[in-house]
């Protein structure tokens, strides 16, 4: 692993936000300001083929980054925030359903965040 994809590696799986490649680039550039933005690119894509990272692909969205840990995603479908939530684990149940092994499955469920509920819901008030 070279000393890039080593840094970028701990950025995404420390960070609490799944960041995009372009915040994962600003990050990079105090400690590295010769770095150039494909230089990044190139490397969270070597990290995320070796299976090491998680891409989130949301539509209209940018890419976003995260680490491992089973876990699933609260997306709003306003602002586009993104949360971790941990909802039952569905292996077992989706192995039955398809009567055969998986790689993995990435649930994400829309919705609309407290901050975009509460701002409509000043919205319909006035």
């Amino acid at each position: 692993m070279t000393t890039y994809e080593r840094e970028i590696y701990h950025i995404i799986i420390n960070s609490v936000k799944h960041l995009t490649v372009e915040q994962i680039y600003a990050e990079m550039k105090n400690k590295y300001p010769q770095i150039v933005l494909a230089t990044v690119y190139n490397n969270v894509n070597r990290l995320w083929k070796a299976k090491m990272i998680r891409k989130i692909s949301i539509e209209n969205m940018p890419d976003r980054y995260d680490r491992l840990t089973r876990h699933d995603h609260l997306v709003c479908q306003k602002c586009g925030k993104l949360a971790d939530i941990t909802f039952e684990d569905l292996t077992a149940s989706l192995r039955r359903q398809l009567g055969e092994d998986f790689f993995s499955y990435d649930l994400k469920v829309f919705y609309l965040c407290p901050d975009c509920r509460k701002q409509e819901k000043n919205q319909d008030d006035i």
